[in-house]
């Protein structure tokens, strides 16, 4: 087991806490999700490996928050980027490249009919649920609360604790309903008739849809006029090239892609049914939707990354690879628990394209001082896995190393919940992003 210094890294945390507001610009990647002895600031990629700030080499799962699926620094995309770059990246008047991935998006996407691209999930969503009450003249929009995250906007935000600065009125206009109780949602069409304009969830996330529940889900929109929105962030080009909705069959009337659809750079796409998207255009007779209107939306290299990425997916069958490389670490994970006595504490669940890994005490709850030590030992190990995103420079190598790391932070995990957690974990546990006050 290496001993890492993080020196350096602790040093510039101070810096940016004083001039950052949580010392970095997404909450996912703050220190208050990362072990103590954890990298703080990462400097280079390649492949699926990641330097830090003080030289340290990690194997990395993480991926840039999933967004990376072929690999940092992947040839193909930079090769891209670098031609796109040399013509300039921001014009007065549209580029083609613009055009040309939207087709390829129509192309390949089953609810596509027309496109409108942006930087970040949170403007596709929010533009999506824009679109959805304007095309239905409704204010109510249904969430499933066991999401964590659709938007930074004030629609979303306001549904969870972190509703400060937002609104009473613009609160109340979210409803939740659970993943897989079609009842629920059902209740809340018969509470608010006619007055739900849009239903938003990821088609699958941690927990796989049952039997019929997104078909029944699609059923209850389009029986009560509601736009149905896909949230594909993370399932589109992980599950299915063509996103989760070709792979479970349901066509939504709207859904939002980004993340591994440009391997890192930013690019995010609204794309849904022409009668819906064609509101924020120029052409129709209705009031104009002010959709997404943004200087850097456009910005050519980015599109440029986001068509190279996904040819590259398709011709290289990226997602196969992603699925098979899955599978292998979800078997030998839970294998090498199963051989250590700890499966009833600590699992690999979800689907082998996106896995994720639970950890819990002995009374049978999630634990997150438990949680915060895996990371921790791993860390140690040379693996950074915050969670699991599984890309195209994976290999089998990266999941045997990845193993025979976990035979050693299962002995540190034994320990602890023998002996107590607190005297193997170094600083506080990590917390949920979504608390009320900080200190929770």
């Amino acid at each position: 087991m290496t001993f890492f210094l993080f020196t350096r890294s602790k040093l510039l945390a101070e810096k940016a806490a004083c001039l950052i507001p949580a010392g970095c610009h997404t909450y996912s990647k703050g220190d208050d999700q990362f072990p103590f002895l954890a990298p703080g600031f990462i400097v280079k990629g390649s492949g699926c490996y990641v330097t830090d700030v003080d030289g340290n080499e990690f194997l990395d799962w993480g991926m840039g928050l999933r967004s990376v699926i072929l690999g940092h620094c992947y040839p193909a995309v930079l090769e891209a980027v670098y031609r796109q770059l040399q013509m300039g990246v921001n014009f007065t008047r549209p580029s083609p490249v613009e055009a040309e991935l939207a087709q390829l998006l129509t192309d390949l996407i089953p609810s596509a009919e027309m496109v409108k691209l942006a930087k970040n999930g949170s403007d596709v969503t929010s533009a999506a649920v824009r679109l959805a009450r304007a095309y239905t003249g409704r204010d109510y929009v249904a969430v499933c609360r066991e999401q964590p995250f659709f938007s930074f906007y004030d629609w979303f935000i306001g549904s969870t604790p972190c509703n400060a600065g937002i609104p009473e009125a613009v609160r109340e206009l979210t409803l939740k309903f659970s993943y897989n109780d079609p009842a629920g949602l059902e209740e809340l069409f018969r509470l608010y008739p006619d007055r739900i304009a849009a239903v938003i969830l990821e088609p699958v996330s941690t927990e796989a849809p049952q039997a019929g529940f997104l078909q029944k889900v699609r059923g209850l929109t389009r029986s009560n006029g509601t736009v149905l929105i896909f949230d594909e962030m993370i399932s589109g080009f992980r599950w299915h090239l063509s996103g989760a909705q070709e792979y479970f069959g349901v066509v939504p009337d709207l859904s939002t892609f980004g993340k591994a659809m440009g391997n890192g750079f930013s690019a995010a796409a609204l794309v849904g049914k022409r009668e819906i998207m064609e509101l924020g255009g120029l052409t129709h007779n209705r009031e104009k939707v002010f959709l997404l209107s943004s200087t850097h939306g456009g910005e050519t290299h980015a599109v440029a990354a986001a068509i190279a990425t996904i040819n590259e997916m398709r011709e290289k069958k990226v997602i196969d690879h992603v699925w098979r490389i899955g599978q292998k670490l979800q078997n030998g994970f839970n294998q090498i628990c199963e051989e250590s006595g700890l499966s009833e504490y600590v699992r690999m669940s979800g689907y082998p394209c996106s896995p994720f890994i639970v950890c819990m005490d002995r009374r049978g709850e999630v634990s997150l001082p438990l949680r915060t030590l895996l990371l921790q030992e791993f860390i140690k190990c040379g693996v950074l896995i915050p969670y699991i995103s599984i890309s195209f420079s994976h290999t089998e190598e990266e999941v045997d190393s990845t193993l025979e790391a976990l035979r050693k932070v299962l002995v540190v995990y034994r320990k602890a919940m023998d002996k107590g957690v607190e005297r193997f974990l170094v600083g506080p546990p990590v917390k949920p992003v979504f608390r009320k006050y900080n200190w929770l």
